[in-house]
Parts: structure tokens; sequence; C-alpha cells
């Protein structure tokens, strides 16, 4: 379930509900609620009813129920895809300029083109392109854009998403009116965390860290938490235990949660451990990526940590 983006960035829809240009550049830490709010832009766009209290669509009329369906006629979202068109992964992330021009999109890749997608007109009140990863906007496929941008058919709002906005190409910038999405403040996170009905949890919303993004991967942050806690106390248990929690750790390996919540864990050790430890962390997932011996990896990560924790040989 997604928190709702005038729960986490109200002012900020206060902001965009009057814009009238053609672009947006929303930046801010990966989690933070950018793509929601994307939606609620698309929504506060479209909406034929009453908005609420921050300019967010009504959530009631034709166009923001067809929002909440998630199949709105008006909005297109273009990101990099993380599989190739022969189904193998991705070896890095890219927007091609495929994503833009069905003439251009030689794998097919793309089912809607922005092009062609715009030539439609809207069904609502504006038609909506958000972008989520301009910083992976290679220059063909940035440079197609140009012109869309500046003189967008039937009046289409494009909003660029990034973590930073200074990895986006300097012509998408210059076009686009700059908003910061900073992350949400813990209070609204406990609300969202009450909303899903779920009681107080004050480690996972510490966690969180204004990122209401972490919540709606909460099963897989708390078991990473505690395979992050338990760990580093198997650590201090002698040699045997430590390699044992290794060897346990390399098989619930989640890459996108437990690197953070082992530094969560580390979090009040003395800065020089902190900044060994985040070596080390950063070494054994150079190994992985090398495709070196998971379980030897692993086992040398235990070490090293017992060493830069002072724990012993």
């Amino acid at each position: 379930m997604t928190l709702p983006a005038a729960l986490l960035h109200g002012p900020l829809l206060e902001q965009t509900g009057a814009f009238a240009g053609n672009a947006l550049l929303l930046s801010g830490p990966a989690r933070v609620g950018k793509r929601a709010l994307a939606l609620a832009i698309a929504g506060q766009h479209n909406c034929s009813g009453t908005r609420g209290m921050y300019g967010e669509g009504c959530g009631a009329c034709p166009s923001c129920r067809a929002l909440a369906a998630g199949a709105h006629p008006d909005l297109l979202i273009v990101e990099p895809r993380t599989t190739t068109s022969t189904g193998k992964a991705a070896r890095r992330r890219v927007i091609p300029v495929g994503a833009v021009l069905s003439g251009r999109d030689k794998g097919r890749e793309y089912e809607t083109h922005v092009y062609e997608f715009l030539e439609v007109r809207p069904t609502f009140r504006r038609r909506v392109v958000a972008v989520d990863g301009a910083e992976f906007l290679g220059p063909e496929a940035a440079n197609a854009l140009l012109k869309l941008v500046e003189e967008p058919p039937h009046g289409a709002l494009f909003v660029f998403l990034a973590e930073d906005r200074r990895s986006v190409l300097p012509t998408i910038q210059s076009r686009s009116a700059r908003l910061d999405v900073a992350p949400a403040p813990d209070r609204a996170i406990e609300r969202g965390l009450a909303g899903l009905g779920e009681e107080a949890d004050p480690a996972l919303v510490a966690f969180a860290a204004g990122r209401a993004g972490v919540l709606e991967a909460r099963e897989a942050v708390r078991a990473a938490l505690a395979d992050g806690a338990e760990f580093t106390a198997a650590l201090g248990e002698g040699l045997l235990t430590a390699l044992e929690a290794a060897e346990r750790l390399e098989k619930r390996w989640d890459a996108t949660w437990h690197p953070e919540a082992l530094r969560f864990t580390w979090r009040e050790r003395p800065p020089h451990e902190r900044a060994r430890a985040d070596t080390a962390l950063d070494a054994l997932h150079s190994a992985l990526e090398a495709y070196a011996s998971p379980s030897l990896s692993f086992q040398v990560f235990a070490l090293r940590l017992r060493e830069v924790f002072g724990l012993g040989a």
C-alpha cells in the first residue's frame, strides 16, 4: 500500500497544483515518495471534483478513480528496463531513444512511446508523462524529448524524477521547474504505519528516516534488521559462532536491504569503526559482483568485522 502523497508532501502539492509550465523535475532520495508524488500531480491536473486541502485530487471523480485503479489513460510512466528484449537482465540502467520514438524501438521494449502517446488528445484534462529515473536518460533520448518539452502537444506535462538533479542532463534541467522532495517527518511515517493497521515500531520509523517507500517493504526490512542484529551480536561470541552466523546471513542476503540494515545496526559505534565496517561491506559487495565464492566472501567479511570491532583475530 502506498501512503497518500498529501500526507507526506502536502506543501509540494500546493505548488504543483498551480503549475502551468511544461516540465517539473522532482529530486530526492530513493524511496522518499517521488513516484507517488508524480502520480498525485497527474491526479490533481486531471481531477474534476473538489480538491483536497493541499490541492490533491478528490479521489472520487472518474479521473481519480482511474488513477487509483492504475489505469489512467492520460498518464504514461517511462523508466529504465530491468530486462532486455530477450528476457535477460539489463547490464546497465538506461532509458533509450526507443522509449520516445516507436521507430527507434528496434527491440520492441516499450509498449507505448512518448511521441505517439502525446499525439492523442487527453481523455480528461492533461496528458502527463512521468520519467522515473531521469538521470538514466541517454543523450539521444533526452534530445528527442526536447522539442516535446518545449512545445508539448495538447498542453501535456512532463514530470522528471531523479535521486540527484546534478546527474540529470543540463538540457532537461534547464527546461524544468525544480523541486526538492525531502524526507517526510517521523510523525507522518508513524501515521502511515498506523494507517496500515500496525502498531508503533520505533526501529522501523528510525530506519525509514522519512522514506515512505520503506513501509511498502516493511516485512523485508524487519527481517533484514533482525538478521543484522543477530549477525553483529554473533561476531562477539567467538570465531566459530561468527562464521556460522556469516553462513546464515549469506543464505538470507537481500542486496536491497541487508547492507543498509547492517549500517543501521552499527549506527552507535565510534565513527572510525563505522568507516572501517563500511569499507568491509563495500569489499563484500565487490566480491559478490565479481562472482567470488559467496560462502568464502561472507566468512572473510565476518573476520574483517571482528577485527574492526576489536573482537579478536
